[in-house]
């Protein structure tokens, strides 16, 4: 008999693909985000920013919440 296998967040992972994104835009992002923040690191510079997003939500969202009282 097999242990059941348990799914962790880091099997999750997936690709994505942006669409209507203008080499200009993506050229200056690399330019000034990517390759001083994060070594020309893309993938890590997205994830981070997406967390950090994610983040602001969650803090903003809670302050709603508090002034709603």
């Amino acid at each position: 008999m097999t242990q059941p296998q348990t799914v962790t967040q880091e099997d999750l992972f997936v690709s994505i693909t942006i669409h209507n994104f203008s080499a200009s835009t993506l050229k200056d992002f690399i330019q000034k985000i990517v390759k001083p923040y994060f070594n020309g690191n893309m993938n890590q510079a997205v994830h981070s920013l997406m967390q950090k997003a994610i983040e602001e939500e969650r803090i903003v969202n809670k302050a709603v919440r508090l002034r709603q009282g």
